[in-house]
Formats: structure tokens, sequence, C-alpha cells
């Protein structure tokens, strides 16, 4: 087990660009891993895998390493080696890591893992939202989960195929995959690959979708034949499952203020053979008004904080304020107020939000049960989905039903 110079040199120019940079992870990767076509998978494995721990562990290794942001390369090489020290990597005899103060490493590590805000490395305004949300016993499990690397997890598109089939096709591929219990189309990887790169992905035969995004569209109980619509669409993990349990069968109508995201769906949507979706941008208030009391079922997958999803996107942890939580919380009040209205007597609406947050998910549908459109409505159920209870993102789900 050694460190190879030329990925290390990826890897820091990767942290480089998302700490300085203000770049997504998710991006950063993507670009790195195209950066020599002669790495194999484990090459590229550890350039993911590395600069993914360094994000995710980024106050935790700064506070050890002694350096601050904004951080220069030096420093950058500084918390690099405080992973590699705490990994169980020989320190190699480079320029860069001349010093690397092994035994100080680790004590500091020890010393520090004793304040939950620097041992789940998390800015500390986080920590005390979470716990004042939460309870400190829950929160404190909740953040060690979020921690964790999430899991890839496929959802068979059922438009073209059975998921016997298609883990049959993955097994030809050399990609074990697992059946999860209770979930009728999910398989979960044994272990990491880069999926998007097989033909099955190609051909539509599966989405990228974590375990419990995939309970979102079977909550909303759809059938064949409906007019459904999903009024904060982005790019359509949840409406190409929505297209799938219709089996293309009634109208399905995906909403977005975004138009580059509504294009990312329709690529989509071509891949996944889903052809009974129409596309509308949200660029007036009457593209809403058009649709009231006219939809069998409506998803409202509102915009939150993402405190659900550190596990799969930790860059989000440093990009977060605490402002932004305060407003989105008036959003979400007035998406849920105004897209509700779409809903006609006897549907059905499911209030959805991938945050932990009780202020984001079921306190917002108490008070709109309390507004004048949401006196019209009848909950019937939610769910409260942690990390640490299943080991997958973060999720709240509520079922409503307008009276008839």
């Amino acid at each position: 087990m050694r460190l190879h110079r030329n990925l290390v040199y990826t890897t820091i120019d990767s942290l480089n660009a998302i700490f300085n940079e203000g770049e997504y992870a998710d991006k950063v990767v993507a670009r790195a891993l195209k950066k020599d076509k002669r790495w194999g998978s484990s090459d590229r494995k550890f350039v993911a895998e590395t600069i993914y721990e360094i994000v995710r562990w980024k106050r935790l290794y700064a506070e050890i390493a002694e350096v601050k942001e904004p951080y220069d390369r030096d420093n950058l090489w500084r918390m690099f080696a405080v992973w590699a020290v705490l990994r169980g990597y020989p320190i190699p005899d480079w320029r860069q890591l001349e010093g690397t103060p092994e035994r100080k490493i680790k004590g500091r590590f020890d010393e520090l893992s004793k304040v939950r805000a620097l041992k789940e490395s998390i800015p500390d305004w986080m920590d005390e939202l979470g716990a004042k949300e939460l309870g400190e016993k829950v929160w404190a499990k909740e953040i060690a989960a979020q921690n964790q690397p999430a899991k890839v997890i496929l959802r068979t598109n059922t438009l073209k195929g059975t998921k016997e089939n298609l883990r049959n096709t993955l097994m030809d591929l050399n990609i074990e995959t697992e059946y999860l219990k209770d979930q009728p189309e999910a398989l979960v990887l044994k272990e990491r690959a880069n999926v998007f790169l097989t033909d099955a992905f190609k051909q539509g035969l599966f989405e990228v979708q974590d375990a419990n995004s995939q309970l979102v569209a079977g909550f909303l109980d759809v059938k064949p034949g409906m007019r459904v619509v999903d009024t904060c669409a982005g790019a359509g993990g949840k409406t190409l499952h929505i297209a799938s349990l219709m089996e293309n069968k009634g109208q399905l109508i995906a909403m977005d203020l975004y138009e580059s995201k509504l294009k990312q769906l329709k690529l989509r949507a071509k891949r996944n053979g889903a052809f009974n979706i129409e596309y509308r941008i949200i660029n007036t208030t009457k593209v809403i008004k058009k649709l009231h009391e006219k939809a069998d079922r409506v998803l409202i997958d509102a915009p939150c904080s993402g405190l659900g999803v550190l596990k799969r996107n930790p860059d989000s942890k440093w990009k977060l304020q605490p402002e932004f939580i305060d407003n989105i919380r008036k959003v979400q009040s007035e998406v849920l107020e105004s897209y509700s209205k779409i809903v006609k007597p006897g549907g059905k609406l499911v209030y959805a939000t991938c945050s932990v947050l009780p202020s984001e998910n079921q306190e917002q549908v108490e008070k709109f049960l309390k507004t004048e459109i949401g006196q019209q409505f009848t909950f019937i159920e939610d769910r409260k989905l942690l990390a640490s209870d299943s080991g997958f993102d973060g999720f709240y789900m509520a079922l409503l039903e307008r009276k008839k």
C-alpha cells in the first residue's frame, strides 16, 4: 500500500478547485477521473474516494493540520498528510510531505474527536441546529450516519424490463448487486462501479437513485391513466419513476423554474422510453393557475437544505449557510400553498424533502393545514426517514388528500 505521485497531485488539484474556487465536488471528481486514460479502476477509485474523504472531513483535518482558509497548496498538502497518516499509509519521501508529524497528528485526532462538531466535521451552527431540532441523542446518531459514504443504489426502469433481468445483465458485466427488502425496483451494488459507462445504462434499463428517494413515487399512489403533476421536477429522477409506475398511460406534467433542468429530463426520458411526460417551465403564475383543480396526484418535492443527503453531497456542508435555511423555509411554505391548488377534489398530494429537520418537514405540513387552502386537505400519513435508521438518505414525505 503506497501513494502514487500522479494520483496524489490530481487529488490536490481537485481539492483546490473545491475548497478555493467553489466548484462542486461531483463535477470536479468526474473531471479528475478523465485526466489519464491509463489509470485502472483502482487508480480512479483512489482519486474519487480520497477527494470525497478529505472534503467530508475538511474541518477536522484542517484543525489537526493547523491550517485556515483560504488554503494554499502547502495547506492542502498538510491536510492530505493528515488523511494519509490516519488511513495508515507510509509517508513517502516527497518534498511536500517532509517532516509530517505522524505522532502529533494521531494525538490531535484523539484530542479533537472529543468535540462532536469537530469529530463529525461540521460547522458549529449546523451542529447546534441539528441538536435543537432532533435532540442531542438522535442528532449525534444521524450526523455520524451522514458521514458514511453513500451506497450506489439502482432503480430498475420497469418500462424496459424486470429487476431480475437487470440483475442478470449486470452480472454478465461482473457487476454484482443485491435485492433490497420491501423495495420492488431497487438493486444495491456490492462494490462501487461506474455504472454510467455500461450499455445497460445507455439503453435506459436503470437509473441511479437512493433507496429512500425511490419510496416517494410509490407513496404518491399513482395509477395508469391519471393526470399527475411533478411541480419541482428538476432533472427528473422521481418524474421518471412516476412515469414507469404509470406504465406510460395518462398524462404526467413535469414542471420546474429552470429550463436547463427540464432539458436534462427530456434526454433522460428519451433514454428511459418514458413518453407520457409534458414539460412546463414555471415562468409566470399563469402556468400554475391553468392547472388549478386539474390533477389526480401532485408531487411537491420541495427545495430544501439537503441535510438528509450529506453522505452523498459532503461539500454541501461547507456551502450551506444558516440564512439559506431560513429563506428555504419561506419558499417551502409558498410552494405548498401555491402548488396544492393543482390537486382536484378527491385527489392526493405528497410533500417531500431530502431534509431531516422537522422545521422543513412536519412543521411545514402542520402550518399548511391551518391555511385557507390547507383546510381543504386531510392529513393521511407521513414518513420520517433517517440515515441512522435506514442506512440510506434522510427523507421526509407527507400524504394529504383534498376533500371532495
